[in-house]
Parts: structure tokens; sequence; C-alpha cells
């Protein structure tokens, strides 16, 4: 059985002072790399931007800063996301029209094979999709063959999964602008982009555990759920409109959305995770755990998952640490959601369809964080909660959205 080995994960940080005394030479160099990077966004974007976007820049320059810090494959993936954005953004050199055009100047058709068929945002887009299926096959692959060379293969597809999902974002935001400025904004305004995001924030919410806890492993079982997430944004793709940038609506015009909507998909990006993980913890335990004086081995096909996963202590840290850094984001989310809707509507809260389906949610992570910690509720009944949680979180994203009315109306087309 391959040993997976908890590490320090964003609920055991060290202090601030400990923090800045263990950094080496390449933490600084990140951090001066995103400083540097925010000071050109500044510049270019200075004439556009209110006294909140630049808080809102600054504010998220420090979190890629901790997150660097905290996790350095991911200044790796930073990188590579800014070269392949800022590579894309320069082959457009005009109008969106103009730069897929073959008619053009030589000089722009130089750069329209790569935005064709690679760094335009709907290319960016597919290329994550495509990844995310090559992924799954290739960690289900892993488990079913105990091969390291197809895990391997399956975090790094995953990888690239989520950088070209980041890509097509980024690029989608300036082509929203190359449209007109009146189109331009954010891309996590529709259901087509948050499904977006949601895929690539859930892969790096698990690349993270599998780079913090040393093991490939539960990739067989998140990977489908992100491979699901993506077949439904193609179908939106294809058979709606969704997939075109369209102007906001008058109610998402806020910078309210800027932080808001992000911090709602992080939180379901950790349920997701700690729903799959759930199910690799019952798929191996069934509905009874054996008590460690028992030590009873379970049979069949779950002998054979418990010989290759880790071990049920470790699954149960990662469904809790999942939950905690989700419902971290996701109540956060929710008090921001709060106070747009103040600015909007003129109350903090309507009992709104929408709003009352994340209460709900918010409500039943909290009784789970709380039965853990206080009650010291361990094993299946907690592996069954987070998974049942997962249907309650899915409802209340896109249940409410097609089926119920109310001031969220027009979150047909809306994350939020």
């Amino acid at each position: 059985m391959e040993q997976a080995t908890p590490s320090p994960t964003f609920l055991s940080m060290p202090t601030h002072t400990n923090c800045l005394a263990k950094r080496n030479i390449g933490d600084w160099l990140f951090a001066l790399a995103v400083i540097a990077g925010t000071g050109f966004a500044y510049h270019r974007l200075v004439h556009v931007m209110d006294g909140t976007d630049i808080a809102i820049l600054i504010l998220h320059a420090l979190l890629l800063i901790a997150v660097g810090w905290l996790w350095r494959p991911f200044r790796l993936f930073s990188v590579t996301v800014a070269a392949l954005a800022l590579f894309s953004i320069w082959l457009y050199q005009g109008d969106l029209t103009r730069s897929i055009d073959k008619e053009t100047l030589n000089g722009v058709v130089k750069g329209v094979f790569f935005l064709k068929y690679l760094l335009s945002s709907q290319s960016a887009i597919s290329w994550m999709s495509a990844f995310i299926f090559m992924a799954t096959g290739a960690y289900w692959i892993g488990l079913a063959a105990r091969s390291s060379f197809a895990e391997r293969t399956g975090s790094a597809l995953t990888w690239w999964s989520a950088v070209m999902g980041t890509v097509g974002l980024c690029v989608r935001w300036h082509e929203s602008w190359l449209l007109s400025p009146e189109t331009a904004h954010i891309p996590i305004s529709s259901l087509y982009e948050v499904m977006v995001f949601f895929c690539l924030v859930t892969a790096l919410l698990y690349l993270f555990y599998e780079n913090r806890y040393n093991t490939r492993k539960l990739g067989a079982f998140i990977l489908p759920i992100i491979s699901i997430a993506a077949v439904y944004m193609l179908w939106l793709a294809f058979n709606t409109t969704a997939y075109q940038i369209q102007p906001l609506t008058a109610p998402l015009r806020s910078y309210w959305m800027k932080i808001h909507v992000p911090a709602n998909f992080i939180g379901y990006g950790g349920f997701t995770i700690a729903a799959m993980v759930g199910v690799a913890y019952l798929l191996v335990f069934g509905a009874e755990t054996p008590s460690p004086q028992e030590n009873r081995p379970p049979l069949g096909l779950r002998a054979s998952l418990a010989g290759h996963l880790p071990e049920p202590r470790v699954l149960e840290d990662i469904m809790y640490k999942a939950i905690a850094i989700g419902f971290a984001f996701f109540t956060v989310a929710t008090i921001l959601g709060a106070l747009w809707a103040a600015e909007a509507w003129g109350g903090y809260w309507s009992w709104d369809p929408k709003e009352v389906a994340a209460l709900i949610v918010w409500l039943n992570y909290a009784v789970w964080l709380h039965m853990r910690l206080t009650r010291n509720l361990r094993g299946t009944t907690l592996a069954w909660w987070a998974f049942v949680g997962l249907f309650v979180s899915v409802f209340a994203f896109i249940g409410v959205n097609t089926f119920l009315g109310g001031l969220h109306s027009y979150g047909n087309v809306s994350g939020s």
C-alpha cells in the first residue's frame, strides 16, 4: 500500500514571522515576478480601474504569492499560464475579427494557427476538456493496472487541463475588451464561464492534495466528476449560445462579482473533492468500518482497492481538510453575496430561492464540521454525509438556476 504522508495545509500554516524567515531565493523571485506582473497590469489598465478594482488586483496578487509560497508547484503553473496568455494576447494585435482573418497582414497570419487551434479562448477551453478526459482515462488505467506511469501521466494531464482552462479564461477576458468596452467583463458571469472555472479550480485543489499527501491514487475518483462538469460545459457550448461573450446584465455589473463568484466556486470545488474521497472510502469499507483491533480485511473489490488507496485515516483527513477549506471560502462568498444583495436590491437577505439554497449548503457543512470536531464523529457516516452533500451543492448551483426563479432569475446565464 502506498504510504500517504499528511503535510501542513492552509489549516496549519506557520506564523507570519516564521513564514517570512523560511523564505528562500525562489520564494522571493516568485514574489517579485507577481509584483512585476501586477505593476504591468496596473500600468496597462489604470485608465479603466477604480479604487475597488485596484484593491482587488492587490488582493489577488497577495493571494497568488501566498499560494506560491505554500505550494511550490503552483509557481511553474502561474508562469506557464502568464506566458501562454500574454503570447495569445500579443498574437491578437488588434481587433478580434482581424486577428483570425487569413487575408490580413503576414505578421498576424503567422499567429492564426496558434489562435485558431491552441490559444484563443474557445481553443484553450477545448484543450482543457480534452486533457481532463485523457487524465481521467490515465488515472483509471493506473488504478486498474497498478501503473505508476499511468498515474504520473494523469497528474501531468491534469496540470495541463488547469493551465489551458486558466489561459482560456484570461484570453476570453481580453477578447471581451476587443469586442467592445461595454462587453468587457471578468469571465465568471455566465453558467458556461463558471463551469470552466469550476473545472480548473477543482483540478487545482485536487493537485494540491495530491502533492501534499504524496499520492496519486485518488485521481481515478476525483477526475470523473470534473469530466462530468466538462461534458456539461461542452453541452452548453454546442447546444446553446452560452459560449458567446455577451454584455453583462445590470445586476452583474458590480465589483462584488469579481470576489464573490471565485470564492463560491472554490468552496464548491472543496466540497466536490470531499465527496469523491468519501466515495473511495465507502468503496473500501462499505457500510461498516472494522475496528483496528479486529484487523479484518475487506473482501473482493474492496480488498483490491484497500491495497491501492491511502489509509483510512488519510482519506478522512483529506475529506475534513477539503470541506474545511470549502466551507471557509463558501462562508466568505455568502457574506459577500449578502453585501452585494444589499447594494443591488436594498437588503442583505430576501429569502430568494438561491439564497435559501446557499444557506442549506452552508448549514449542511457547518453541521458536518461540528460533528467531526466536537462529537469526534468519524468513518462511514461522515463519508456518506460528504457524498450526499455533493447533490445538495449541485442542486444549489445548477438546480436552482435552472428550475427556480426569484431575484436570481438571471441565474439561468449566471453562476453567481
